[in-house]
């Protein structure tokens, strides 16, 4: 049975019942550190099943590097950070939102720590508050220059010791289970949609299994591979993004995708690695390739102005003076300080001869993170029953039209725990759907299928890139969406007639992501945050 839906459409793909199921209280997809922080919270309720489609400490926790944002002591106030993430969301913050992160913050942070979180300190014993742009006063707790890093190794540790919480790797999840797969018509307008689970693909097995739940969290990360210069892992192809749209649950702001400024310039690299801003709160300065600082013709605080700015900025003196990159200049900071901070970008860039401390770094801004996503409430709900969304797949109102740096890893915790208090009561009341149809897992991959789905994905790349980048235009986005059409209609014959693969299935969701961004892109007639359009 197949069913059509919006423009850009949906096929579900069942048949008879199952004969493989799982069953769990507690199902969570992804294991970053929205997923493992909220396994952690309801584990002593009911068991736990997490899935994740690569190895398990694969998530875009794992390359943060900057530090996760918090009020600790004076001369800092959440007033101040409340201020800082206002000015940042260029007026499209939910203010209530705002307030609850930030002043839950210094809580959640000694949760982490109590987890076994290892954050730097200082030489009196202090911890070593980093500063980045947007930010009025140094609050940005960090672990050297890989600070996802270690929260996701600290958090994996507790997971493992817990009996109650199992971790399937390699488990790629296809679909939301919902009322359409026991053939039944849910206007989500009227009625309610309700989640019973997804089907996930065992990419060791080649089969399809239900995996029923009580409830069901999406905590599957961003979906920075929609572009073609991303710091983001290989993982982040927008599947929970997709999955939610394709069961009719609600998506808000998905036009606001955030470039980091400084991505690594170095050709055939993909994805790029992330020099972060952290360099740039230690005093590193942005410059041309001719050696000339050029922030200050776009904002007072210069190199440390709100991401969107210096991306901006940057990608136009790209433009206007036919440049491949500019140059983050850290020659004149203190060398050893410079080396303890960040020793994993000089590692790298040594690897490329290139020493952070005696040469200019190559930089030049690439898709980082969507601030946009699955909308929720307060509690981490969707508009899915018993759906749960938490870290960068959900939209909370944080954010709005730009994110603050750092913000998002507290985001991810604040939310996670709200969540976690609330499914904890939900699962409760939840009975398993046993009628759920197996998945139909009919057809025959044709000899050309991984050649279709290369190209389809260099057009996809080519296209975001291009049109729906750093700079808009209400022409670019006609343009992008009517070849993304054509690209998605060619994708879903594929996905249609041959068995259903990993690298199909995310080339699926970044369509769908891809067109979920241009048609809110074309809806915004404005130019507000990181979305700008030469014509407002």
């Amino acid at each position: 049975m197949k069913r059509r839906g919006t423009p850009i459409g949906t096929s579900l793909r069942f048949l008879n019942f199952a004969v493989v199921k799982k069953k769990t209280d507690f199902l969570i997809i992804g294991s970053g550190i929205a997923g493992l922080s909220y396994a952690l919270k309801v584990a002593a309720h009911g068991n736990v099943l997490i899935l994740t489609k690569a190895s398990e400490d694969e998530s875009n926790t794992k390359y943060a590097q900057g530090g996760i944002a918090a009020v600790m002591h004076e001369p800092d106030s959440y007033e101040k950070h409340i201020k800082d993430t206002l000015i940042c969301g260029d007026g499209l913050c939910d203010e209530e939102v705002v307030r609850m992160v930030i002043t839950e913050s210094t809580e959640r942070i000694q949760e982490l720590i109590a987890w076994g979180a290892r954050f730097d300190k200082n030489a009196s014993g202090e911890y070593d508050l980093g500063r980045e742009g947007g930010h009025s006063e140094n609050r940005i707790l960090h672990h050297k220059d890989n600070t996802g890093f270690e929260i996701e190794r600290a958090l994996l540790a507790q997971a493992h010791a817990h009996p109650g919480i199992e971790i399937l790797d390699h488990y790629f999840a296809l679909d939301i289970m919902t009322q359409h797969h026991l053939g039944q018509y849910v206007n989500s307008k009227t009625e309610g949609v309700e989640c019973y689970g997804v089907y996930a693909l065992n990419t060791i097995t080649g089969k399809t299994e239900q995996i029923l739940a009580r409830t069901t969290l999406m905590a599957t990360g961003g979906a920075g591979h929609v572009y073609e210069a991303t710091t983001n892992p290989m993982i982040a192809t927008g599947d929970g993004f997709a999955m939610v749209y394709r069961a009719k649950g609600k998506l808000e702001n998905m036009e606001f995708i955030q470039f980091h400024p400084t991505a690594l310039y170095n050709p055939g690299e993909r994805p790029s690695f992330l020099i972060t801003e952290a360099m740039r709160g230690f005093g590193g300065i942005l410059k041309t390739i001719d050696g000339k600082e050029f922030m200050q013709k776009y904002d007072r605080r210069g190199s440390l102005a709100p991401r969107d700015i210096v991306a901006r900025a940057i990608d136009n003196e790209m433009k206007t003076r036919g440049d491949d990159y500019v140059h983050l200049d850290c020659r004149h900071l203190d060398k050893k300080g410079l080396l303890e901070h960040f020793p994993n970008i000089q590692k790298k860039c040594l690897s490329l001869g290139i020493d952070i401390t005696k040469d200019l770094i190559p930089v030049l801004p690439a898709a980082h993170y969507t601030c946009g996503g699955i909308k929720v409430d307060a509690q981490g709900r969707s508009s899915i029953k018993n759906l749960y969304a938490v870290g960068e797949c959900a939209c909370t109102g944080l954010h709005g039209a730009n994110r603050l740096a750092s913000n998002s890893l507290l985001e991810a915790v604040v939310y996670a725990h709200h969540a976690a208090l609330d499914a904890i009561g939900a699962a409760k009341a939840v009975n398993y759907c046993e009628n759920i149809p197996d998945w139909n897992a009919e057809g025959t991959a044709s000899p050309e299928e991984m050649v279709l789905i290369n190209e389809s994905l260099r057009e996809l790349h080519s296209i975001m890139s291009n049109y729906v980048g750093i700079v808009r235009s209400n022409l670019r986005l006609k343009r992008a969406f009517d070849r993304l059409l054509i690209l998605h209609n060619e994708t879903e014959s594929l996905y249609e007639r041959t068995t259903v693969s990993p690298r199909l299935c995310e080339l699926r969701n970044l369509i769908k992501v891809g067109y979920i961004i241009i048609k809110y892109a074309m809806l915004r007639k404005e130019s507000v945050g990181l979305h700008y359009s030469i014509d407002y």
